[in-house]
């Protein structure tokens, strides 16, 4: 069989990474796709690409490619040698058949023209299927609370008749579940970048983003508040409405509560198996002293009650 030289094929370095080959592919793909290219010889030229690329894209297979190294010239016979079949076909942790699928006839060859099927080769080069994609969705803390459905519009890059990308607007239906947390992915399957000669179209990955609440912070399923109370109402305890995001409920505040004092609401979070809770953060507000009357009760309680706030700093 013949040597194939797949980064030749490609117009690219053995030590390309990753990025560029992505790269080198996308560009040669539009240059000599069948269906846009006015290149001679484009089919062939699209079906070594694809097969260089396939190769390529994935680190084992290229690993095992790359084993073959650098010395052999395209056109030129080639032989593996037993030990590499063994190693990269039957051996332990080896490939086999499936993993060779949509792979070309050269690489195929390698391990004695092992017997599989070909089920992606079209009449215009090989099936190919079309890269996930990904953006991010924005909901609010009561979608999540209560799920919705949204739509949403995206910008999808398509190639033309011309061979050019180009943006086409996409407008899609997304139901959002109940208890979804910020940044958990929603996947819409078939939704991502067409596929190539017939293949299937890749899926799109949303990543949830929560819009800024006026008063509620998330944190996973647990759903954080301030709440503000008087001075009274801290010393001396209170029944108080709170706010949550499946409505208001009652909380008895304890008497002696100070700024910072955490309560908790069990199971009133984000919906989940189990749910979140809500905690609520106790924050004391002091009246302003603006009227005479005001003044004379802070200095009432000043002489009837002594208390210095800088005891613990020795003051």
């Amino acid at each position: 069989m013949e040597y194939k030289d797949y980064y030749k094929i490609m117009g690219l370095p053995r030590t390309a990474s990753p990025e560029e080959i992505k790269g080198a592919y996308r560009r040669l793909a539009r240059k000599y796709h069948p269906d846009v290219s006015k290149e001679p010889q484009a089919e062939e030229h699209f079906k070594e690409i694809n097969e260089a690329y396939e190769v390529l894209k994935d680190p084992e297979k290229r690993a095992a490619y790359d084993q073959l190294g650098s010395g052999w010239r395209t056109g030129e016979e080639f032989r593996p040698p037993p030990e590499w079949e063994q190693r990269y076909w039957s051996g332990p942790g080896g490939f086999g058949a499936a993993d060779f699928a949509d792979l070309g006839e050269f690489f195929e060859s390698l391990f004695g023209g092992a017997p599989f099927r070909r089920t992606t080769r079209t009449t215009t080069g090989f099936r190919r299927p079309g890269e996930s994609q990904h953006a991010r969705l924005e909901v609010s803390l009561e979608d999540s609370y209560q799920g919705a459905t949204r739509t949403i519009t995206l910008q999808v890059p398509e190639i033309n008749r011309q061979g050019q990308v180009v943006n086409r607007t996409r407008s899609l239906r997304v139901k959002i579940p109940k208890g979804v947390t910020q940044g958990q992915q929603i996947r819409l399957s078939g939704q991502g970048s067409p596929g190539m000669g017939g293949g299937r179209p890749g899926d799109l990955y949303l990543e949830v983003v929560f819009q800024p609440h006026p008063f509620y912070r998330p944190e996973g399923k647990d759903i954080y508040v301030d709440l503000p109370v008087a001075p009274w109402e801290a010393a001396l305890g209170a029944d108080l409405s709170v706010p949550t995001l499946g409505g208001e409920v009652k909380m008895k505040i304890p008497p002696g509560s100070q700024s910072g004092h955490r309560l908790r609401l069990k199971g009133r979070g984000l919906p989940g198996n189990p749910p979140g809770d809500q905690y609520v953060v106790l924050q004391v507000v002091l009246p302003q002293a603006e009227s005479e009357a005001a003044r004379e009760a802070y200095r009432h309680l000043a002489n009837v009650m002594p208390f210095n706030p800088r005891r613990k700093l020795g003051m």
